[in-house]
């Protein structure tokens, strides 16, 4: 039987949901001794632009640091790659273009994961870079699922709870108001719900709704695990 292939990940983005996909990641491997577990390695590199501003034109690209990173873990040794980020997949052209390895798409596994479930209308609590490159909106209409996003204030207001939870703001009143938001998407019609941004899954508990609530680092962790183990 042959070994594991490594996985390499991009991360930083920021660092707290990096550490919690690593967290998931060893988790999910259901390892009984040191040997059992996955090579994993990790660029936590927190330099990278931000996401968000570049996609909004009033920032650098994070493209050539996400495309040296993954050169980087090919050099090392990764067999594939992810990216524990939703909007640096904004960029993902510029990551494919720097390497001869695979790179699994987070907003597919995620997008794949909400129809497991069986879901036709989506909510998705997104960054907004993540909303600007429309990278769910193209993902679930190629798979004619609607997918709902806050209005325009409320995302100012998850905006604003994303860097305090990058900041390390992970008590109640952050996780009250990220699921208030939740069940905002749910009183209109989703069918599940996305936490669509790396630090939602740090203060949205998957039973705070009746209905699916999907973490995108979960549904990453899985595929990354399967595609590992695949021969």
């Amino acid at each position: 039987m042959s070994a594991p292939k490594t996985v390499g990940v991009i991360g930083g983005m920021g660092p707290a949901a990096t550490v919690d996909f690593f967290a998931k990641l060893i988790a999910a491997t259901g390892a009984e001794r040191d040997q059992d577990h996955l090579r994993i390695l990790i660029d936590n590199n927190p330099r990278v632009p931000d996401r968000n501003a570049a996609i909004a034109g009033i920032g650098p690209s994070p493209g050539p640091a996400l495309a040296e990173s993954a050169r980087g873990l090919q050099r090392a040794g990764a067999d594939f790659l992810v990216i524990a980020c939703n909007t640096a997949h904004a960029f993902q052209s510029d990551i494919e273009a720097a390497i001869t390895i695979p790179l699994l798409s987070m907003i597919d596994a995620t997008v794949d994961a909400a129809i497991a479930h069986g879901a036709q209308r989506v909510g998705v609590l997104a960054a907004d870079g993540c909303r600007r490159a429309r990278l769910y909106h193209k993902a679930f209409a190629a798979r004619d699922v609607e997918a709902l996003f806050l209005p325009d204030e409320a995302q100012l207001d998850f905006m604003q709870l994303l860097y305090r939870i990058k900041a390390g703001d992970v008590g109640d009143d952050v996780r009250r108001r990220m699921a208030a938001m939740a069940l905002s998407l749910n009183a209109r019609g989703a069918q599940a719900v996305i936490a669509a941004c790396t630090e939602v899954p740090l203060v949205l508990s998957p039973d705070t709704l009746a209905i699916p609530v999907i973490s995108s680092t979960d549904a990453l962790v899985a595929r990354a695990v399967e595609f590992a183990r695949r021969s």
